[in-house]
């Protein structure tokens, strides 16, 4: 089963209107071809544009447009390592980046972490005792957990990182709900260590899900492998579909999608803390999923049979264990893969009645 979670899809009419505005571009045939495998330089301004408000600066040799995060992590995968390759990442990470590893037969270290994020002196400690040769973080959103690194974390990380020469997997495609909003915030790891990154900013999340696109940036000593990986899997992302992303930045409706998503995503997390309330805050308060903490004797096929059943899909966490299971068990809860906020109510009430 695909452990998909839809992203606030009320804001796509406006997407819509943007696509019938692209549609009528005098240079719409030169979106339709072969040319500018990385993206148009003047789509590729506009991702640099897009992610300043991150703290991503680079130029257009270092940025390439790609099909969505998923497949940014693929071209990595393929560009920078071999079969056999280790990996670290949280304990619980992003089930789709657990099986593109099992396909590409990398091997994934689960590494512990706090509220804070990933422990350092753990990823140290595994360092020195096996060769690692990468490292994949979600800095400001880990999908499932919800936990954001704190920016005195990144650099402890960094540190790390840098000693050992890991690859750095940056997957901040939750930056928009992060930077300008969350105090803490100061820059991506990339910032730290620049020349042995791979920093990913989809936009399935922020703007539209079904315009697959995303911005790869990456250091100087990884750019060849890279771009010929990008050819190699994709030969280019359409430019169609850049273009309407492109357009959407231009014309300042992308913030508008982002403003109406965070406050959707605030009046989601509200409802769902009435439902599920917690004694202190966990991860990010405006994440699109929670992490509910369940008994460890609910059996994982059964329970999301069950609900689904009754009209629910939720996922267990054992989906996004990157090594072997833990007495602790989670369901991860999207919050933003309704139609509605009333929809959203149902769902949750029969969640909460169905764990009792």
């Amino acid at each position: 089963m695909y452990v998909l979670q839809f992203s606030f899809e009320q804001t796509n009419g406006i997407v819509a209107e943007v696509i019938q505005k692209v549609a009528d571009k005098s240079y719409l045939e030169k979106l339709l071809n072969y040319n500018d495998p990385t993206g148009i330089p003047h789509q590729k301004t506009a991702g640099l544009n897009w992610m300043k408000s991150f703290g991503i600066h680079a130029d257009q040799e270092h940025i390439a447009i790609v099909s969505g995060a998923q497949n940014a992590l693929a071209i990595t995968l393929t560009a920078l390592f071999e079969p056999g390759n280790r990996i670290a990442t949280d304990l619980y990470t992003y089930s789709n980046f657990i099986e593109l590893a099992k396909m590409f037969h990398i091997q994934l270290v689960p590494i512990p972490g706090d509220q804070f994020g990933m422990l350092p002196n753990e990823l140290e400690k595994q360092c020195c005792q096996t060769k690692i040769h990468g490292i994949f973080l979600m800095p400001s959103c880990c999908n499932p957990t919800t936990v954001m690194i704190s920016d005195f974390r990144k650099h402890e990380l960094a540190v790390v990182i840098r000693k050992h020469h890991l690859i750095l997997i940056e997957d901040d495609i939750h930056a928009f709900l992060t930077a300008g909003i969350i105090s803490d915030y100061q820059q991506p790891v990339f910032n730290l260590l620049p020349e042995q990154s791979v920093y990913i900013c989809g936009t399935t999340k922020s703007i539209c899900s079904g315009l697959r696109v995303a911005y790869m940036v990456y250091g100087d000593a990884l750019r060849e492998n890279i771009l010929q990986a990008i050819f190699n899997v994709n030969v280019k992302t359409s430019s169609l579909d850049a273009e309407v992303i492109t357009e959407l930045i231009l014309s300042g409706r992308a913030h508008e999608i982002v403003s109406q998503k965070q406050q959707l995503a605030q009046s989601a997390n509200n409802m769902y803390f009435e439902y599920f309330p917690l004694s202190k805050p966990v991860g990010h308060p405006l994440s699109f999923y929670r992490w509910l903490s369940i008994q460890e004797h609910y059996d994982a096929v059964q329970l999301e049979t069950d609900l689904k059943r009754r009209g629910i899909r939720v996922f267990h966490s054992d989906r996004f264990l990157s090594g072997p299971t833990t007495p602790n068990k989670y369901l991860r809860v999207a919050l933003s893969s309704t139609n509605s906020l009333d929809e959203l109510k149902i769902g949750l009430e029969t969640l909460k009645q169905y764990l009792g």
